[in-house]
């Protein structure tokens, strides 16, 4: 143990990291930047920011301090100790409604305190897009604003007081009149009043630099609104008094569609003077799908408030008015709203791709000017791009003049960085020449600050370092940001990767093959770290069940990255801290659809298990639930189900089964059917397979065949009352007859079929533990078998969503070289998506009865689940499912030791829905694997779609 170490264990109550695991989580931040700290400490109080201060005083090693990590400048990052506040100092301390004020710790995320105050009818006035995972801390050294600011203004309007500790460990109280100034600031300021009064220009959005203006006395000499801005540099926030504003009783969002974003710049400077909540603004090349905004190519969201909907809404039509709009549409429904704020908030993982896919980074992600420029600024800073033949699309705040853009620069090579400096440099040139600020929400962290002399002039530089050393004499906090700072190309995170892809098992076609590219995806924004699942979401939650930055989708990409980097992950495949990590993922695949970069880390996670135990010992669990079809297929072969059955339900042999199998001792071994659905299939009384609807053919997934065979008789029964031909997928190989087609169709005679000795399979289960070698073989085996049911139209439908899903993306990304993968995927369809598009007109039975359950993390990250809610609506099943996970997740939640991780991701939605139903609610269910979770955990039956329909249909002939 290092000294230092040594010293700061002896000297704080809180968590001190120096392994490999701590150190790499805080390498970056949302930047372009990375830097590896000696070690993290999350401390416990204020006592323990001071002793840190005093330890890393005594060693001269730097000290960062370091909230949500969503930094875009680079400021969170620090090679020397990081303070992680999200893990104890993150209360709410006290919140007045009558003075409207809250004492908030630094670690607070936002949302957190939006909570606590809503039902006051207050809130806090900014609100950036991160909101769910930002804190408050972070916001403060930032002066973070967000899409409200052109009502509510920034963090620094809305900060009161401030508990700090400076660079030299002084306990400051910061306040208006100087209070608690350190001792020098005022003499510095009073010798500089003329240069403090013309220096800084007028905007809305200023936040380059440091905020000395604040000083002067016809501003109060407000010394806590100076602080704000100062990105860790001049002291440590530890608590703060922050001002709350009245919210709206009713908000009314109009969106209003222009022909381009320069049409809709031009235009938001118009509608400040009716008083709006926000003038947001976006154009097509960032909105995935604009079926759901009016017509345009570029668009406002121009919020309205009032005391009721109905005055809300007159405030958004009295802009409409005024707008000269080519489309526009005003929603006061709460969901409506939420609905369209998540394309813009989205917006800033959506633009770190390229229409055509290919990567785009920030670094000038949010100069702004004054309003009245922006059109012309625009109109520059697309010229820029142009002549330097980059690409990026502008978001952002358009009624406050600043804008959000990430760039396709190259940031891999020595001529793609030489040529980022200079368009750098450029760039700060025409933001200033319209009298802009580098910054205008994100700080300058290293990204900028560089550039500073071009704003303000190397003597109001100078005066910027004679207030950090006031502040911080021993340059103690986070040195190389705002003054005498790190070169803007240096330390960029990108220059440790590989040069030349790795080996690996997928595909990746999204980043052309390369892991190191797929890696890349993760910018940083964590979305993954929200505390809650809203509405439908997914991800994460493991981190949600464990608060650890470790379990995040954004952590685990950290330690790929740095185990490609090798500098401090040097063992490659091997690592254990990236298996510790990946071991509480639950491969839900929530991140590829909830992610704004669709990280993938289910993939990520089978790709690195894959090379973890190549030639290894694996765990007991990768072979007892890892091989399960081959387990039961077994049993089916030899008709031993009623045996196993019995020996599961002795708890001497059930434990023994469960130690070797790596099983949890908690759960209880699902009892296998004593009939297959296929050897029912063979014996049912049914019409032969010939003319009538269209063909389908039913997979019989390992759990619909062993576990489940209900669920695919009541499947079979509904998708012939639609008047579908039903099928069993060939279980002998066939040569495909020459012109293929309806030739095909004797040959799928399902009986004789049956008497093969080979089934299909996904390969989910080989997949999810990494076994992606025995996955393609089987795989491939299954497209042989395949191969006439490709040479017909029909289509494949799978009734388990994780096999569905395995089906759709892991087949063609594992078998990219065989084109009848992508074939075979293309024909996967759901139930719903069956009865959809090949019975249109077919009406289901009217349940009408009030559902609950959860939509499958598979079916909600890949499949989607329009069709279900519409086959639902059709059948009078009311009710929305739960989001989330229900934290079994196919073998995860049977592993041993992910019992108490498995309950806490159920206990977060689907169960406390399923405990609050009504009665006669039907619980619907999917996936084996959530109806299994309900049966061990609620005691609870769930049910498929097709169950609950064919017991609609009536009692069978």
């Amino acid at each position: 143990m290092s000294e230092l170490e040594a010293e700061l264990r002896k000297a704080v109550r809180g968590e001190v990291g120096f392994d490999v695991t701590s150190r790499a989580l805080t390498t970056m931040d949302a930047s372009n930047y990375r830097r590896v700290p000696l070690g993290v400490v999350a401390p416990h109080d204020a006592d323990d920011v001071a002793a840190v201060l005093e330890v890393c005083r005594d060693h001269m090693v730097p000290v960062v301090a370091r909230g949500g990590g969503t930094s875009i400048a680079g400021q969170a990052t620090g090679t020397g100790i990081v303070l992680d506040f999200t893990r104890h100092m993150n209360g709410l301390v006290s919140l007045d409604p009558d003075t409207r004020t809250a004492v908030v710790q630094p670690g607070l995320v936002l949302d957190r305190l939006q909570e606590a105050a809503a039902p006051h009818g207050l809130r806090f006035g900014p609100d950036p897009s991160t909101h769910s995972r930002c804190t408050l801390g972070g916001m403060i050294g930032n002066n973070s604003c967000g899409s409200h600011s052109v009502a509510w203004g920034t963090t620094a309007d809305s900060v009161r007081e401030l508990d700090v500790v400076s660079g030299r460990g002084e306990r400051l109280r910061l306040g208006q009149d100087w209070d608690g100034a350190p001792q020098g600031l005022r003499e510095v300021v009073d010798g500089e009043l003329a240069r403090l009064r013309t220096g800084f220009p007028e905007l809305p959005r200023r936040i380059s630099g440091y905020a000395l203006d604040a000083l002067l006395p016809e501003n109060g000499a407000d010394v806590a609104r100076s602080f704000c801005g100062s990105e860790g540099t001049l002291g440590i926030v530890t608590e703060a008094v922050v001002r709350l504003v009245e919210a709206p009783r009713a908000r009314a969002l109009a969106v209003l569609g222009y022909g381009d974003e320069g049409a809709a710049a031009e235009a938001a400077a118009g509608l400040l003077p009716y008083g709006p909540l926000t003038v947001e603004g976006m154009a097509a090349d960032l909105v995935p799908s604009a079926h759901v905004l009016p017509r345009g190519g570029a668009w406002l969201f121009v919020e309205t408030g009032g005391e009721s909907e109905a005055e809300a809404r007159a405030r958004g039509e009295a802009i409409v008015r005024a707008a000269d709009v080519v489309g526009s549409t005003i929603v006061t429904d709460p969901g409506g709203q939420r609905a369209l704020w998540r394309i813009r908030e989205d917006a800033s993982g959506t633009a770190t791709r390229m229409p055509d896919g290919s990567e785009a980074w920030p670094g000038w992600e949010d100069c702004a000017v004054p309003p009245q420029r922006l059109g012309a600024y625009l109109r520059d800073f697309r010229a820029l791009l142009t002549a330097h033949g980059l690409r990026g699309t502008p978001y952002g705040h358009f009624g406050d003049g600043c804008i959000h853009v990430r760039i396709d620069f190259d940031l891999l090579t020595e001529p793609g960085v030489a040529a980022f400096r200079r368009f750098s440099e450029e760039l700060a040139e025409v933001v200033v020449a319209h009298g802009g600020s580098l910054s205008g929400e994100h700080g300058d962290g290293q990204a900028r600050a560089e550039l500073l002399p071009k704003m303000y002039g190397h003597d109001m530089v100078r005066l910027f370092e004679r207030a950090k050393g006031v502040w911080d004499p021993d340059d103690l906090l986070n040195p190389g940001m705002l003054v005498r700072p790190a070169p803007l190309d240096a330390n960029l995170r990108f220059s440790v990767l590989p040069r030349e892809p790795v080996d690996v098992a997928f595909g990746y076609p999204a980043d052309g093959g390369d892991f190191s590219a797929a890696v890349r995806r993760c910018v940083g924004v964590a979305k993954c770290r929200t505390t809650s699942a809203a509405g439908p979401a997914v991800m994460c939650p493991s981190f949600r069940a464990t608060g650890e930055e470790e379990h995040s989708t954004r952590g685990r990409a950290r330690l790929l990255h740095e185990m490609l980097a090798g500098e401090l992950v040097t063992d490659g495949w091997r690592s254990t801290e990236v298996r510790d990590a990946l071991d509480l993922c639950l491969a839900c695949k929530g991140c590829r659809s909830d992610c704004p970069v669709e990280v993938d880390m289910a993939t990520y996670k089978a790709e690195f298990l894959h090379h973890h135990y190549e030639g290894r010992r694996r765990p007991a669990a990768h072979h007892s639930m890892g091989r399960l079809p081959q387990w039961l297929r077994l049993v089916a072969r030899t008709r031993t189900a009623p045996l196993v059955n019995a020996l599961a339900a002795v708890p001497p042999f059930a434990w023994a089964a469960k130690r070797l199998g790596g099983i949890a001792p908690e759960r209880d071994i699902p009892r296998l059917a004593a009939r297959t659905f296929s050897r029912w299939w063979e014996r049912r009384e049914k019409a032969p397979v010939g003319t009538g609807g269209d063909l389908v053919f039913l997979w019989p997934d390992t759990f619909t065949e062993h576990l489940s065979p209900s669920v695919g008789q009541a499947a079979v029964r509904v998708l012939e009352a639609a008047g579908l031909r039903v099928a069993l997928p060939p279980t002998v190989r066939w040569r495909t007859p020459s012109g293929g087609g309806e030739g095909v169709t004797v040959a799928m005679d399902p009986v004789s079929l049956l008497r093969g000795r080979e089934r299909v399979c996904c390969g989910l289960t080989y997949v999810s533990t990494g076994q992606l070698d025995r996955a393609r073989a089987v795989l491939r085996r299954t497209l042989d078998l395949m191969e006439p049911v490709l040479g017909t139209a029909a289509s494949v439908v799978v009734l388990e969503p994780s096999c569905a899903a395995a089906l759709r993306s892991d087949l063609p990304e594992l078998l990219h070289d065989d084109p009848r993968a992508r074939r075979l995927a293309d024909r996967v369809l759901t139930f719903a998506e069956a009865l959809e598009r090949l019975a249109p007109d077919w009406t289901p039975p009217r349940v009408e009865r009030p559902v609950v359950g959860q939509t499958h993390c598979h079916q909600h990250a890949v499949l989607g689940d329009g069709p279900d809610r519409r086959l639902r609506e059709a059948a009078g099943l009311a009710g929305e499912l739960s989001g989330g996970c229900c934290g079994l997740a196919g073998n995860f939640g049977f592993e041993k030791g992910h019992y108490e991780v498995s309950v806490a991701c159920a206990e977060e939605q689907v169960l406390p829905a399923v405990r609050g139903a009504g009665e006669g609610a039907v619980v619907l269910a999917d996936g084996f694997s959530c109806r299994t979770q309900l049966e061990q955990l609620a005691g609870v039956r769930g049910r498929h779609l097709a169950e609950v329909l064919a017991e609609g249909l009536g009692a069978s002939g």
